[in-house]
């Protein structure tokens, strides 16, 4: 069978630019004007660019047009990790810890070891926990504004786990899920590895375009809606409670399930009712601790509505059964000992620190940011592309990531997200500096 046509535009573009003779930093011809030159439909244009993109070899910017990747390896949605010099500073990936946590672990080892039945910890938990367990998690979420039974609680391997859990429960490949334009990068995997048809729904200063998901609903079958509505990554919005109300009216008119990620609501110290609590029949909440206590602690938990729950237990047991018995014993000892919540105030307290710092380094810059919030939003000037950025930080030794691991549209936005948390806090200040300084001397 031969391939069709536009393969050969695709491959003839993808030689030039790994050859070089298109070098990064190229402007493509806009997509009428291919499709003229070609003498192809302009859809047919449209899917030259995806097949290219998805290759990694161009990218599309909201406004500007089609350019060639700078292929640094050290933009996009995984970059690389591997720097060509000594590392100053990560701010690609939050990794918060607190002084002394080491000496709580081991603290609380110790205890474990000492407890009654230590070998119980070793046994297989049923699917989604045991039932004290998920008592501990579900006490926990009461002061999240979400009142629930142990039983609508399912312990997991982490906050993504618990995604993958409920997109397995929800959805079928083909399905369309609502997304916002910018969010969370781990949804585009998923939704990729589930066959999904993201549909994404334009985002404004202060949340979703909710016109512009009734009218996508109004023309497509959404299935559900993935959204953050407490401390948004990478945006930091927290959606006002008219916003929220909004939203669970179109769940209902539309018929479509609300996914609830509140991985970042702990940050917010007073924050509206979630969406579980409006509507929890048509809404999994989902969340861990891995952002709250440490990012090596692989827990997590969704509530889910009474009609998904043997659905979802069944999908727990077909990949990996939910959290490990010494993880979730470490973790429900902290949520109900207090631990959580001290370490959830020191988050914030530290977070709001953070801000402080960056708005200061930062004066003069364009940023997006929630002020007890990790993440800040870097938006750049027209001439300093993310690819771009990314390889000249990267040659001072810091990571960072570009707009396009979060945009869920074709075209990204000029920007790159700062994660705050890892570096250290008196180390900080210096670094953004030495950022700015980077980013100021790339030439227009």
């Amino acid at each position: 069978m031969r391939p069709p046509s536009y393969k050969a535009i695709v491959d003839e573009y993808a030689t030039a630019i790994r050859s070089g003779a298109l070098p990064a930093g190229t402007r493509l011809p806009t997509h009428r004007t291919l499709a003229r030159e070609r003498r192809i439909a302009l859809a047919t244009a449209t899917r030259v660019y995806a097949e290219l993109a998805a290759a990694g070899l161009v990218v599309g910017e909201q406004g500007r047009g089609t350019f060639v990747r700078l292929r640094s390896g050290y933009d996009g949605l995984e970059p690389s990790r591997a720097l060509p010099v000594p590392r100053v500073a990560d701010l690609s990936f939050n990794q918060p810890l607190s002084p002394g946590q080491g000496d709580q672990l081991r603290q609380a080892l110790r205890a474990l070891a000492s407890s009654g039945d230590a070998e119980a910890l070793l046994r297989q938990h049923p699917p989604g926990g045991h039932r004290h367990d998920r008592a501990a998690v579900a006490t926990h979420l009461l002061d999240r504004g979400i009142d629930t039974a142990p039983e609508n609680v399912l312990l997991t391997s982490g906050a993504q786990q618990a995604l993958d859990c409920v997109l397995r429960t929800l959805t079928r490949p083909g399905d369309v899920l609502a997304v916002d334009a910018l969010g969370y990068p781990g949804i585009k995997l998923l939704a990729a590895a589930h066959g999904l048809d993201l549909a994404p729904v334009p985002v404004t200063t202060d949340g979703p375009d909710l016109d512009a998901l009734d009218r996508l609903c109004r023309t497509r079958p959404v299935r559900a809606v993935y959204t953050q509505p407490t401390v948004h990554n990478p945006l930091g919005w927290v959606l006002a409670p008219a916003q929220r109300e909004r939203l669970v009216r179109l769940a209902a008119d539309h018929g479509f399930t609300l996914i609830e990620d509140g991985t970042y609501a702990f940050l917010e110290a007073a924050p509206p009712p979630p969406l579980h609590a409006l509507a929890p029949e048509r809404t999994c909440y989902l969340a861990g601790l891995s952002k709250s206590v440490a990012p090596g602690l692989r827990f997590g938990f969704a509530v889910l509505p009474d009609h998904l729950l043997r659905a979802a237990t069944t999908s727990l047991r077909a990949a990996a059964w939910g959290a490990p018995g010494l993880i979730t014993a470490l973790a429900t000892g902290w949520l109900t000992d207090g631990t959580v919540a001290r370490l959830e105030q020191e988050r914030r307290t530290d977070a709001a620190a953070r801000q402080s710092i960056a708005r200061t380094a930062l004066t003069g810059l364009t940023t997006t940011a929630h002020p007890t919030s990790y993440i800040l939003w870097l938006t750049l000037e027209p001439h300093q592309r993310p690819d771009h950025a990314a390889a000249a930080l990267a040659a001072e030794g810091i990571l960072i990531s570009t707009a396009d691991a979060f945009a869920t549209t074709p075209h990204h936005p000029n920007a790159l997200r700062l994660a705050l948390a890892t570096p250290p806090l008196p180390t900080l200040p210096t670094v953004l500096t030495h950022l700015r300084t980077t980013l100021e001397a790339i030439a227009p």
